[in-house]
């Protein structure tokens, strides 16, 4: 026998031992794997009962996909809406608003998630597989295709049968028949709904505030929980930007409430008083128009190019009041401007500040009261004529 020989037969003779060895432990292990499943199967039923820390999602996150869905519902509604007449529009819009809707919410039945929730980097889970001890593993389960489906139909489908009744009931007028009538019942039955469904909804937004889990009353109904679709990704928060949109809120907040109490006509002519000189206020006064012309109505025409004899004519005073100046308005014309100016404000003749006004009687003097009054002397000489 040569050395190949030799050296072929020992390298054969390893194999087989290295096999039989590896058959041997596979044996064993196959064996041990078999034994301990029934252990394993118990250990994971527990884990559903042990505490385990709780999975927070951010709240405003959830809030944020939510506004997000709106406004892009909205944008894709105002670019497609173009397309129908405005008879369309009116006649069938919950059709063409369920059509816009499934059309949005289809993301859902392929990733899982709207479009507002991919932007805030969220998906929805099926949180009926995460009871108890499972609510934080690293692994999501998915929604199954009825949780999917119901949810197509409760976010498209209930709105539309919702504004469908209330149209019918509006246009043929059940709220306005008699209390026996089934119609009125009926119409009564829909008020009692629809308050006690925004109760409800308003009870599982509080809940929501408190633990966090489901942000609509769909998604409580059909155990739909937003999720991060990526953990290790953190949430990118500019807190200068956040800062900025609080003081711009809070500013813009201030101003509604504080503009109505400020009477800008009566600090926009303060102002005028206190800068410009008085030649300015003599110079721009109204007194070469005649005395039967009112001075506001004038001014008021002129500022809406009439021509010069509508002007003339709408302008005469009707009701006359005469400022504490002398000058004459009309008692709606200069009442309004008192109240506008907030109680002072300047005669448009001659720049003088009109504080009072009193109703203006003109005397009418007959021709025998003016008989009567002609001097002796006057008629003295009338008798010598």
């Amino acid at each position: 026998m040569s050395p190949n020989d030799s050296n072929e037969n020992n390298l054969l003779d390893d194999s087989v031992t290295t096999s039989s060895l590896n058959s041997n432990n596979a044996a064993f292990w196959k064996r041990d794997w078999s034994n301990v499943q029934s252990s394993l199967s118990s250990l994971r039923r527990s884990l559903s009962s042990f505490p385990s820390p709780p999975l927070r999602i951010m709240r405003v996150s959830q809030l944020d996909s939510e506004l997000l869905d709106s406004e892009l519902f909205e944008t894709f509604k105002e670019q497609l809406w173009l397309l129908f007449s405005p008879q369309i529009k009116q006649t069938f819009e919950p059709e063409l608003l369920a059509i816009l809707q499934f059309m949005y919410r289809l993301t859902v039945l392929e990733s899982g998630a709207t479009y507002g929730a991919q932007l805030q980097n969220l998906k929805y889970r099926n949180e009926r597989q995460h009871w108890g001890g499972l609510q934080s593993i690293s692994k999501d389960s998915s929604l199954t295709k009825f949780q999917k489906s119901a949810y197509i139909a409760l976010t498209v489908g209930g709105p539309y049968i919702w504004i469908r009744i209330n149209r019918l009931v509006t246009a043929q007028e059940w709220g306005e028949s008699n209390e026996d009538d089934p119609r009125k019942i009926f119409w009564k039955v829909l008020q009692k709904a629809e308050n006690i469904y925004k109760t409800i909804s308003l009870l599982n937004f509080l809940i929501f505030l408190y633990d966090g889990k489901y942000c609509t009353l769909t998604d409580r109904i059909l155990s739909m929980r937003f999720v991060y679709a990526r953990r290790t990704m953190n949430r990118q928060v500019s807190f200068e930007f956040l800062n900025r949109q609080l003081v711009w809120h809070a500013f813009t907040e201030f101003l509604l409430f504080i503009m109505p109490l400020i009477n800008l006509r009566k600090l926009k002519n303060l102002l005028k008083r206190k800068l410009l000189p008085e030649s300015y206020f003599r110079s721009n006064t109204l007194d070469f128009l005649p005395t039967h012309i009112c001075a506001i109505c004038h001014e008021n025409q002129s500022a809406s190019n009439a021509s010069m004899s509508s002007v003339v004519a709408s302008s005469k005073i009707h009701n006359p009041y005469e400022a504490n100046c002398g000058h004459k308005y009309c008692y709606f014309c200069i009442k309004t401007k008192l109240l506008q100016e907030g109680g002072t404000w300047q005669c448009l003749r001659c720049g003088t500040e009109v504080k009072e006004i009193k109703r203006f009687l003109e005397k009418l003097v007959d021709e025998e009261e003016e008989e009567n009054d002609r001097t002796p002397k006057d008629k003295g000489k009338q008798v010598a004529r």
